[in-house]
C-alpha cells in the first residue's frame, strides 16, 4: 500500500439526490474507488480495488456530470445505501504527450492527480504489510430491496449468502448477502438485522448509533497478517486498535482440524497467542482478526485478513488469487458475533453504573 500526501484541496461533490433516476442509463468509466462521506460518521470512507469495466458497464446516471480531474482522469458517483456512494473513477488508457514536438510521454500519477507517488519502501514499516482492501461490509434495514438495488446497476451477482442460522447466537442474529463482479475481485457483502431474538440484533444496534445504513467494518488484506499482528502490537503504546477478546483455548483444536494440514504447528499456536480466527471452505483457508469499535459508538470496527491458496493463472500465464479465497468465515460467525454482544453487554453496564437513576 503506498502512502501518498494530497498536494490539493480535495475535490467538493455536491450531494446526490433523494432517489436514483430510474430512467436513462449511461456508460460509465471502469470503477475502480468507493468513497463513503464522512459526515458525520468516520464509517463513510474506504477505497476498492479496481474491477474490470465489464464487470459493470452501465450504471444510473450520476447526480452530477463526471468531473475531470485532469490528465485524462474523471470521476462520478452513484448512491449506495444510506448517504454512502459508490465512485466510478477513469484512468486514461495510455499516458499523453506534452506535445507533438516532445514524444516522451508524460509521467502519470500512480493514483490521482494531486497527489504525489511516495517510495513504498521509505513506508512499509507504517503500512504494517496491509496491501489493499479485501471487503466492505455495510449494514442495511432491508436486504432484499438493497441487493437488487445494486446488482441492478452493477450488474454484480450473489457471491455468498448467509442467514441467521449461520451467523446468529442464541440471542440475536442477521442476515447477510455478499455481492462481487464478474472477476470476483470487487466484494460487496451486505447485512440486515434479524427481529424477535432475544437482544436486539447488533445490525439494529450499529442502524440506531450510525442514524441509519452505513459500513460496519474493513476487511484489510496482509499477506502476512501474523507478521502484521506482531507489527501493530509492538506499536500498541503510540495507539491504535483494541482487539475482540480471543476464542478460548478449545478452539485452536478444531483449527488443527480443519487447517493443520496447511498451516504448521507453530502458524496455529501463533495464531492462538495472537486471537487469529483460522476458517476453510473448499478452495482455501482464511485467517481473519477483528479490532473493537473503532470510535465512541458500537459502529464500525477494523479486520485483518489474509487469504491463502486458490492461486490460478491468466491467459498470460501470469498467477493471481481469486477472490473470495478462503470464504468469509462462516465458521466463525458465531464467535464473532459473540465477541460483539459481549462487548455491546460491557457497554451496557457501564452505562447502568454511570448513569444516574431518575
Amino acid at each position: 500500500m503506498e502512502g501518498r500526501q494530497p498536494l490539493t484541496p480535495p475535490l467538493t461533490l455536491p450531494p446526490p439526490p433523494p432517489s436514483p433516476p430510474s430512467t436513462p442509463t449511461v456508460p460509465v468509466a471502469s470503477p475502480s474507488t468507493t468513497d463513503l462521506r464522512s459526515e458525520p460518521s468516520p464509517s463513510r470512507s474506504l477505497t476498492l480495488p479496481k474491477p474490470s469495466a465489464s464487470a459493470s458497464p452501465t450504471a444510473l446516471a450520476p447526480p452530477f456530470p463526471p468531473a475531470d480531474l485532469g490528465q485524462g482522469f474523471a470521476l462520478a458517483e452513484v448512491e449506495l445505501y444510506g448517504d454512502v456512494v459508490l465512485r466510478y473513477v477513469s484512468r486514461p488508457k495510455t499516458p499523453p504527450f506534452p506535445s507533438e514536438a516532445h514524444r516522451t510521454p508524460v509521467k502519470l500519477p500512480a493514483f490521482l492527480p494531486g497527489f504525489e507517488d511516495v517510495d513504498e519502501s521509505e513506508t512499509s514499516s507504517f503500512t504494517y504489510g496491509i496491501r489493499r482492501l479485501d471487503h466492505a461490509v455495510g449494514n442495511v434495514p432491508e436486504l432484499a430491496p438493497a441487493v437488487r438495488y445494486i446488482a441492478g446497476f452493477t450488474g454484480f451477482h450473489e457471491f455468498a449468502e448467509f442467514t441467521a442460522d449461520d451467523v446468529g447466537t442464541a440471542e440475536s442474529g442477521l442476515n447477510s448477502v455478499v455481492l462481487a463482479n464478474n472477476e470476483e475481485t470487487v466484494l460487496v457483502p451486505l447485512n440486515e438485522p434479524v427481529h424477535g431474538t432475544k437482544r436486539r440484533s447488533q445490525i439494529q444496534t450499529y442502524l440506531d448509533h450510525n442514524g441509519g445504513a452505513g459500513v460496519q467494518h474493513l476487511a484489510l488484506a496482509s499477506d502476512d497478517v501474523l507478521k502484521t499482528l506482531r507489527e501493530m502490537r509492538a506499536r500498541t503504546g503510540m495507539g491504535g486498535f483494541d482487539f475482540m477478546p480471543p476464542p478460548p483455548p478449545n478452539y485452536y483444536q478444531g483449527v488443527r482440524r480443519r487447517a493443520g494440514d496447511v498451516l504448521t504447528e507453530e502458524q496455529i499456536k501463533e495464531c492462538q497467542e495472537l486471537g487469529v480466527l483460522v476458517d476453510r471452505d473448499d478452495q482455501g483457508v482464511l485467517l481473519q482478526i477483528f479490532t473493537k469499535p473503532v470510535g465512541d459508538r458500537p459502529t464500525i470496527f477494523i479486520e485483518i485478513i489474509q487469504r491463502i491458496g486458490c492461486m490460478v493463472k491468466d491467459k498470460e500465464g501470469k498467477e493471481y488469487q481469486k477472490g473470495g479465497c478462503g470464504g468469509f468465515g462462516k465458521g466463525n460467525f458465531s464467535e464473532l458475533f459473540k465477541s460483539i454482544e459481549d462487548y455491546e453487554k460491557s457497554l451496557e453496564a457501564k452505562q447502568a453504573t454511570t448513569v444516574p437513576s431518575a
